[in-house]
Protein backbone atom coordinates (compact mmCIF):
# COMPACT_ATOMS: atom_id res chain seq x y z
CA UNK A 1 0.00 0.00 0.00
CA UNK A 2 2.66 2.48 1.08
CA UNK A 3 4.78 1.74 -2.02
CA UNK A 4 1.84 2.45 -4.34
CA UNK A 5 1.26 5.79 -2.62
CA UNK A 6 4.96 6.67 -2.68
CA UNK A 7 5.33 5.97 -6.41
CA UNK A 8 2.42 8.29 -7.25
CA UNK A 9 3.64 11.11 -5.02
CA UNK A 10 7.19 10.84 -6.36
CA UNK A 11 5.88 10.69 -9.93
CA UNK A 12 3.94 13.88 -9.26
CA UNK A 13 6.99 15.60 -7.77
CA UNK A 14 9.16 14.46 -10.68
CA UNK A 15 6.71 16.09 -13.08
CA UNK A 16 6.88 19.35 -11.13
CA UNK A 17 10.67 19.33 -11.46
CA UNK A 18 11.27 17.98 -14.97
CA UNK A 19 8.08 18.66 -16.92
CA UNK A 20 8.16 17.20 -20.43
CA UNK A 21 11.67 17.55 -21.97
CA UNK A 22 11.44 17.65 -25.77
CA UNK A 23 14.13 14.97 -26.10
CA UNK A 24 12.36 12.55 -23.75
CA UNK A 25 10.75 9.53 -25.50
CA UNK A 26 7.29 10.25 -24.11
CA UNK A 27 4.77 7.35 -24.28
CA UNK A 28 2.09 9.68 -25.69
CA UNK A 29 4.20 10.13 -28.84
CA UNK A 30 4.16 6.38 -29.41
CA UNK A 31 0.46 6.22 -28.62
CA UNK A 32 -0.05 8.91 -31.27
CA UNK A 33 1.94 6.93 -33.84
CA UNK A 34 -0.13 3.83 -33.06
CA UNK A 35 -3.35 5.81 -33.49
CA UNK A 36 -2.28 7.07 -36.93
CA UNK A 37 -1.17 3.59 -38.04
CA UNK A 38 -4.41 1.89 -36.95
CA UNK A 39 -6.53 4.74 -38.31
CA UNK A 40 -4.86 4.33 -41.70
CA UNK A 41 -5.68 0.62 -41.75
CA UNK A 42 -9.28 1.23 -40.67
CA UNK A 43 -9.83 3.80 -43.41
CA UNK A 44 -8.31 1.46 -45.95
CA UNK A 45 -10.94 -1.23 -45.30
CA UNK A 46 -13.94 0.73 -44.05
CA UNK A 47 -15.63 3.50 -46.04
CA UNK A 48 -19.28 4.07 -45.11
CA UNK A 49 -20.27 6.10 -42.02
CA UNK A 50 -21.50 2.97 -40.23
CA UNK A 51 -18.32 1.07 -41.05
CA UNK A 52 -16.17 3.98 -39.87
CA UNK A 53 -18.00 4.07 -36.53
CA UNK A 54 -17.32 0.36 -36.10
CA UNK A 55 -13.74 0.93 -37.22
CA UNK A 56 -13.47 3.73 -34.68
CA UNK A 57 -14.45 1.25 -31.98
CA UNK A 58 -11.76 -1.15 -33.20
CA UNK A 59 -9.28 1.74 -33.20
CA UNK A 60 -10.16 2.54 -29.59
CA UNK A 61 -9.84 -1.06 -28.38
CA UNK A 62 -6.52 -1.64 -30.15
CA UNK A 63 -4.89 1.57 -28.91
CA UNK A 64 -6.18 1.50 -25.32
CA UNK A 65 -5.74 -2.26 -25.05
CA UNK A 66 -2.16 -2.18 -26.33
CA UNK A 67 -1.30 0.74 -24.05
CA UNK A 68 -2.67 -0.97 -20.94
CA UNK A 69 -1.19 -4.36 -21.81
CA UNK A 70 2.25 -2.93 -22.57
CA UNK A 71 2.44 -0.89 -19.39
CA UNK A 72 1.11 -3.83 -17.35
CA UNK A 73 3.79 -6.13 -18.73
CA UNK A 74 6.49 -3.52 -18.06
CA UNK A 75 5.32 -3.19 -14.44
CA UNK A 76 5.22 -6.98 -14.00
CA UNK A 77 8.71 -7.43 -15.43
CA UNK A 78 10.02 -4.68 -13.15
CA UNK A 79 8.82 -6.65 -10.14
CA UNK A 80 12.07 -8.63 -10.21
CA UNK A 81 13.41 -6.17 -7.63
CA UNK A 82 11.67 -3.59 -5.40
CA UNK A 83 14.03 -0.80 -6.48
CA UNK A 84 13.42 -1.52 -10.17
CA UNK A 85 9.66 -1.72 -9.62
CA UNK A 86 9.62 1.56 -7.72
CA UNK A 87 11.73 3.37 -10.30
CA UNK A 88 9.70 2.11 -13.27
CA UNK A 89 6.38 2.90 -11.57
CA UNK A 90 7.50 6.43 -10.72
CA UNK A 91 8.73 7.01 -14.27
CA UNK A 92 5.53 5.74 -15.89
CA UNK A 93 3.26 7.77 -13.59
CA UNK A 94 5.43 10.84 -14.22
CA UNK A 95 4.81 10.51 -17.97
CA UNK A 96 1.03 10.72 -17.46
CA UNK A 97 1.21 14.14 -15.77
CA UNK A 98 1.62 17.57 -17.35
CA UNK A 99 1.65 20.18 -14.59
CA UNK A 100 4.97 21.84 -15.39
CA UNK A 101 4.50 21.40 -19.14
CA UNK A 102 1.14 23.19 -19.02
CA UNK A 103 2.61 26.00 -16.95
CA UNK A 104 5.64 26.38 -19.21
CA UNK A 105 3.56 26.57 -22.41
CA UNK A 106 1.21 29.13 -20.86
CA UNK A 107 4.14 31.23 -19.63
CA UNK A 108 5.66 31.19 -23.12
CA UNK A 109 2.45 32.72 -24.46
CA UNK A 110 2.37 35.25 -21.62
CA UNK A 111 5.95 36.34 -22.31
CA UNK A 112 5.37 36.57 -26.05
CA UNK A 113 2.33 38.76 -25.43
CA UNK A 114 4.45 41.04 -23.29
CA UNK A 115 7.60 41.24 -25.42
CA UNK A 116 6.81 39.83 -28.86
CA UNK A 117 4.37 40.46 -31.68
CA UNK A 118 0.73 39.43 -31.88
CA UNK A 119 1.62 37.06 -34.71
CA UNK A 120 4.22 35.33 -32.55
CA UNK A 121 1.67 34.97 -29.76
CA UNK A 122 -0.84 33.41 -32.15
CA UNK A 123 1.78 30.94 -33.34
CA UNK A 124 2.76 30.05 -29.77
CA UNK A 125 -0.89 29.50 -28.86
CA UNK A 126 -1.46 27.27 -31.91
CA UNK A 127 0.87 24.67 -30.35
CA UNK A 128 -1.55 23.96 -27.48
CA UNK A 129 -5.05 24.57 -28.90
CA UNK A 130 -7.12 23.06 -31.68
CA UNK A 131 -8.84 26.30 -32.69
CA UNK A 132 -7.74 28.60 -35.50
CA UNK A 133 -5.47 31.28 -34.01
CA UNK A 134 -4.82 33.25 -37.23
CA UNK A 135 -7.00 36.25 -36.47
CA UNK A 136 -7.24 36.21 -32.70
CA UNK A 137 -6.95 39.47 -30.81
CA UNK A 138 -4.72 39.83 -27.74
CA UNK A 139 -7.64 39.32 -25.35
CA UNK A 140 -8.81 36.28 -27.32
CA UNK A 141 -5.31 34.78 -27.04
CA UNK A 142 -5.36 35.29 -23.28
CA UNK A 143 -8.85 33.81 -23.04
CA UNK A 144 -7.84 30.76 -25.10
CA UNK A 145 -4.78 30.21 -22.90
CA UNK A 146 -6.80 30.45 -19.69
CA UNK A 147 -9.42 28.05 -21.06
CA UNK A 148 -6.77 25.56 -22.17
CA UNK A 149 -4.99 25.53 -18.80
CA UNK A 150 -8.34 25.16 -17.02
CA UNK A 151 -9.50 22.28 -19.24
CA UNK A 152 -6.14 20.51 -19.21
CA UNK A 153 -5.94 20.62 -15.44
CA UNK A 154 -8.48 17.81 -15.72
CA UNK A 155 -6.89 15.54 -18.34
CA UNK A 156 -3.30 16.56 -17.71
CA UNK A 157 -3.24 16.28 -13.91
CA UNK A 158 -6.31 15.35 -11.88
CA UNK A 159 -7.66 12.53 -14.07
CA UNK A 160 -4.34 10.67 -14.46
CA UNK A 161 -3.69 11.07 -10.72
CA UNK A 162 -7.13 9.66 -9.93
CA UNK A 163 -6.68 6.68 -12.25
CA UNK A 164 -3.16 6.09 -10.93
CA UNK A 165 -4.54 5.83 -7.39
CA UNK A 166 -7.24 3.42 -8.59
CA UNK A 167 -5.19 1.18 -10.89
CA UNK A 168 -1.56 2.26 -10.83
CA UNK A 169 0.54 3.24 -13.85
CA UNK A 170 -1.21 0.88 -16.33
CA UNK A 171 -4.64 2.46 -15.74
CA UNK A 172 -3.19 6.00 -15.77
CA UNK A 173 -1.50 5.29 -19.11
CA UNK A 174 -4.67 3.68 -20.48
CA UNK A 175 -6.44 6.92 -19.58
CA UNK A 176 -3.78 8.90 -21.47
CA UNK A 177 -4.48 6.69 -24.50
CA UNK A 178 -8.21 7.46 -24.18
CA UNK A 179 -7.45 11.17 -23.95
CA UNK A 180 -4.96 11.12 -26.84
CA UNK A 181 -7.48 9.35 -29.04
CA UNK A 182 -10.01 12.08 -28.33
CA UNK A 183 -7.50 14.84 -29.08
CA UNK A 184 -6.50 13.22 -32.39
CA UNK A 185 -9.73 11.80 -33.81
CA UNK A 186 -12.53 12.98 -31.50
CA UNK A 187 -13.68 15.87 -33.67
CA UNK A 188 -17.17 16.46 -35.05
CA UNK A 189 -16.03 17.65 -38.48
CA UNK A 190 -16.56 15.73 -41.72
CA UNK A 191 -13.27 13.83 -41.52
CA UNK A 192 -13.56 12.52 -37.96
CA UNK A 193 -17.22 12.57 -36.93
CA UNK A 194 -17.65 8.84 -37.65
CA UNK A 195 -14.26 7.29 -36.97
CA UNK A 196 -13.83 9.44 -33.87
CA UNK A 197 -17.35 8.91 -32.49
CA UNK A 198 -16.41 6.14 -30.02
CA UNK A 199 -13.23 7.89 -28.88
CA UNK A 200 -15.07 11.15 -28.19
CA UNK A 201 -17.88 9.49 -26.25
CA UNK A 202 -15.60 7.35 -24.09
CA UNK A 203 -13.37 10.33 -23.34
CA UNK A 204 -16.48 12.13 -22.05
CA UNK A 205 -17.21 9.18 -19.77
CA UNK A 206 -13.60 8.88 -18.58
CA UNK A 207 -13.51 12.58 -17.67
CA UNK A 208 -16.98 12.80 -16.15
CA UNK A 209 -15.90 12.35 -12.52
CA UNK A 210 -12.42 13.95 -12.86
CA UNK A 211 -13.89 17.13 -14.36
CA UNK A 212 -16.27 17.60 -11.47
CA UNK A 213 -13.60 16.75 -8.92
CA UNK A 214 -11.27 19.27 -10.55
CA UNK A 215 -13.96 21.93 -10.33
CA UNK A 216 -14.35 21.35 -6.59
CA UNK A 217 -10.58 21.30 -6.07
CA UNK A 218 -10.31 24.58 -7.99
CA UNK A 219 -12.91 26.13 -5.71
CA UNK A 220 -10.78 25.16 -2.70
CA UNK A 221 -7.66 26.49 -4.44
CA UNK A 222 -9.47 29.78 -5.12
CA UNK A 223 -10.03 30.33 -1.40
CA UNK A 224 -6.45 29.33 -0.57
CA UNK A 225 -5.03 31.78 -3.13
CA UNK A 226 -7.27 34.65 -2.07
CA UNK A 227 -9.27 34.68 -5.30
CA UNK A 228 -13.06 34.89 -5.36
CA UNK A 229 -13.93 31.44 -4.03
CA UNK A 230 -17.63 32.22 -3.61
CA UNK A 231 -17.94 33.24 -7.27
CA UNK A 232 -15.90 30.20 -8.29
CA UNK A 233 -18.58 28.01 -6.74
CA UNK A 234 -21.46 30.10 -8.10
CA UNK A 235 -20.25 30.27 -11.71
CA UNK A 236 -19.20 26.61 -11.87
CA UNK A 237 -22.68 25.55 -10.77
CA UNK A 238 -24.57 28.12 -12.84
CA UNK A 239 -22.67 27.70 -16.13
CA UNK A 240 -21.78 24.02 -15.88
CA UNK A 241 -23.79 23.23 -19.03
CA UNK A 242 -22.53 26.14 -21.13
CA UNK A 243 -20.27 24.01 -23.31
CA UNK A 244 -20.69 21.41 -26.04
CA UNK A 245 -18.61 19.06 -23.89
CA UNK A 246 -20.38 17.66 -20.81
CA UNK A 247 -17.20 18.24 -18.80
CA UNK A 248 -15.25 21.35 -19.89
CA UNK A 249 -17.56 23.98 -18.40
CA UNK A 250 -16.89 22.71 -14.87
CA UNK A 251 -13.20 23.68 -14.59
CA UNK A 252 -13.67 26.70 -16.86
CA UNK A 253 -16.53 27.91 -14.68
CA UNK A 254 -14.46 27.55 -11.52
CA UNK A 255 -11.61 29.55 -13.06
CA UNK A 256 -13.89 32.21 -14.59
CA UNK A 257 -15.62 32.78 -11.27
CA UNK A 258 -12.39 32.82 -9.28
CA UNK A 259 -10.83 35.43 -11.58
CA UNK A 260 -13.97 37.43 -12.35
CA UNK A 261 -13.63 37.06 -16.14
CA UNK A 262 -15.76 35.68 -18.93
CA UNK A 263 -14.68 32.66 -20.98
CA UNK A 264 -16.23 30.78 -23.89
CA UNK A 265 -17.74 32.27 -27.02
CA UNK A 266 -17.27 31.70 -30.74
CA UNK A 267 -14.13 30.00 -32.09
CA UNK A 268 -13.00 28.52 -35.40
CA UNK A 269 -11.90 24.87 -35.65
CA UNK A 270 -10.48 23.55 -38.93
CA UNK A 271 -12.22 26.29 -40.88
CA UNK A 272 -15.58 25.70 -39.20
CA UNK A 273 -17.05 28.40 -36.95
CA UNK A 274 -18.23 26.89 -33.66
CA UNK A 275 -20.38 28.96 -31.30
CA UNK A 276 -19.94 28.29 -27.60
CA UNK A 277 -22.00 29.91 -24.83
CA UNK A 278 -20.10 32.22 -22.51
CA UNK A 279 -18.97 31.08 -19.08
CA UNK A 280 -18.73 33.54 -16.20
CA UNK A 281 -19.58 37.20 -15.75
CA UNK A 282 -17.45 39.91 -17.29
CA UNK A 283 -16.86 41.85 -14.08
CA UNK A 284 -13.64 43.09 -15.67
CA UNK A 285 -11.71 42.72 -18.93
CA UNK A 286 -9.48 39.68 -19.18
CA UNK A 287 -5.75 40.58 -19.05
CA UNK A 288 -2.32 39.06 -19.54
CA UNK A 289 -1.85 38.43 -15.81
CA UNK A 290 -4.83 36.09 -15.83
CA UNK A 291 -2.59 33.51 -17.50
CA UNK A 292 -0.29 33.53 -14.47
CA UNK A 293 -3.26 33.51 -12.09
CA UNK A 294 -4.67 30.45 -13.85
CA UNK A 295 -1.29 28.75 -13.58
CA UNK A 296 -1.36 29.40 -9.83
CA UNK A 297 -4.84 27.91 -9.62
CA UNK A 298 -3.66 24.86 -11.57
CA UNK A 299 -0.68 24.27 -9.26
CA UNK A 300 -2.63 24.64 -6.03
CA UNK A 301 -5.45 22.51 -7.46
CA UNK A 302 -2.97 19.73 -8.24
CA UNK A 303 -1.48 19.95 -4.75
CA UNK A 304 -4.87 19.88 -3.03
CA UNK A 305 -5.85 17.02 -5.34
CA UNK A 306 -2.94 14.74 -4.58
CA UNK A 307 -3.25 15.39 -0.84
CA UNK A 308 -6.99 14.62 -0.95
CA UNK A 309 -6.51 11.47 -3.06
CA UNK A 310 -3.69 10.22 -0.83
CA UNK A 311 -5.78 10.79 2.31
CA UNK A 312 -8.83 9.00 0.85
CA UNK A 313 -6.64 6.17 -0.43
CA UNK A 314 -5.10 5.75 3.02
CA UNK A 315 -8.52 5.72 4.73
CA UNK A 316 -9.93 3.18 2.28
CA UNK A 317 -6.93 0.89 2.77
CA UNK A 318 -7.23 1.21 6.54
CA UNK A 319 -10.91 0.24 6.43
CA UNK A 320 -10.23 -2.62 4.02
Amino acid sequence: MEMHLITIVLGYLLDLVLGDPYSFPHPVRYIGKLIRAVEKEVRKHMKSPKQLKIGGGILWFVVVGCTYATSYVIIKLSSIHPAVYTSVSILLIYTTLATKCLKDEAVKIYRTLRTGTLEESRTQLSFIVGRDTTNLTKKEIVRATVETVAENTVDGIIAPLLYAFIGGAPLALAYKAVNTLDSMVGYKNEKYKDIGFVSAKIDDVANFIPARLTSVLMMIASFLLGFNGVQSIKIALRDRKNHKSPNCAYPEGSVAGALGVQLGGTNTYFGEVVYKPTIGDQTREIEDEDILRTNSLMYVTSLVGIIAFAFIYYLVRQIA
